[in-house]
């Protein structure tokens, strides 16, 4: 009897690329005893909702398509009881969940890799009713990861990151947050948080620590502290530049789940796309929700 697999495509994430290769892959996906179905989404939260309404009678998911067509599916499987594994191509501009997995950013290697690999539990990310794969995000930095020019990221790393962001500080907000994790509470004014289960954010390599697992059950939290002077704003920069937290000016915790409440409604970022403007956010983490398919 054949497998079933739904095959979730957006043919115009990125550079539409996908489109050069499409028939090789379905043809790999039949060769090696599926029987494909493909649904071409049609506009915002398509994937979601075909996913929701029909991945159950499946055996494989595969989404081709960027980051945000990859939260789309991720958010239509969490509402499953029995969720089929998730395979992913990565067509996108950014494609950080593909990085953080060293998923091939070549089409037809990502299908061979969702044939030839093995399957990795991974964690995925509650925010209040919705859900994210690797990073929800607000304030300061949440735009410059995805402005930020590929040539600069490839020349100066995480540098490219916070000196993009400094252009930016005229316009900086803050937030006077009250965070409570693991029996804690942080009350404070910050510029930036991210909540992160990922390698990769925004195409940089490194900005949510170090020693990190995708699977561990923790999220890796990041809150920047308002600076109150411009010495103090160099200071948060350098310790931003060398990874290395000072509790004086930067908070850097790992946590299963957070609750955070704001003076006024704050605007988060999704995996990349927009979040919602909120000032009561819940975080949680589903240890090994998903069954994801990846490299050896």
């Amino acid at each position: 009897m054949s497998k079933k697999l739904l095959f979730i495509l957006n043919a115009h994430s990125g550079k539409q690329q996908i489109k050069h290769h499409l028939l090789a892959i379905i043809d790999l996906f039949i060769k090696n005893g599926y029987e494909v179905t493909v649904y071409s989404t049609q506009g915002p939260s398509d994937a979601e909702k075909e996913v929701k309404a029909k991945a159950s009678a499946y055996d494989l998911i595969v989404c081709a398509g960027g980051d945000g067509t990859l939260n789309e599916t991720i958010n239509g499987l969490m509402e499953l009881d029995k969720r089929p594994y998730l395979g992913y191509i990565p067509t996108g501009t950014v494609n950080d969940f593909a990085s953080s997995l060293n998923i091939p950013k070549e089409p037809y290697s990502a299908a061979m890799a969702i044939i030839d690999g093995f399957v990795l539990p991974h964690d995925v990310g509650s925010f209040n009713e919705r859900f994210f794969s690797y990073i929800a995000a607000f304030g300061a930095f949440t735009d410059v990861a995805y402005e930020t020019p590929q040539q600069s990221k490839n020349l100066l790393g995480r540098q490219a990151y916070i000196l993009k962001g400094v252009t930016k500080l005229h316009t900086l907000k803050s937030y006077h947050l009250a965070v409570e994790y693991d029996n804690k509470r942080i009350e404070d004014d910050f510029i930036f948080g991210m909540i992160t289960n990922s390698t990769s954010v925004g195409g940089f390599k490194g900005l949510g620590g170090k020693d990190i697992s995708l699977n561990d059950g923790l999220f890796e939290v990041s809150l920047i502290k308002k600076p109150k002077s411009f010495p103090e704003l160099q200071a948060i920069i350098a310790f931003l530049l060398k990874q290395e937290p000072d509790p004086q000016y930067l908070h850097f915790f790992k946590t299963d789940k957070l609750y955070f409440k704001s003076n006024s409604n704050m605007t988060w970022t999704l995996d990349g796309e927009y979040g919602g403007s909120l000032a009561d956010v819940f975080i949680k983490n589903n240890h090994a929700a998903l069954q994801v398919l990846r490299n050896n």
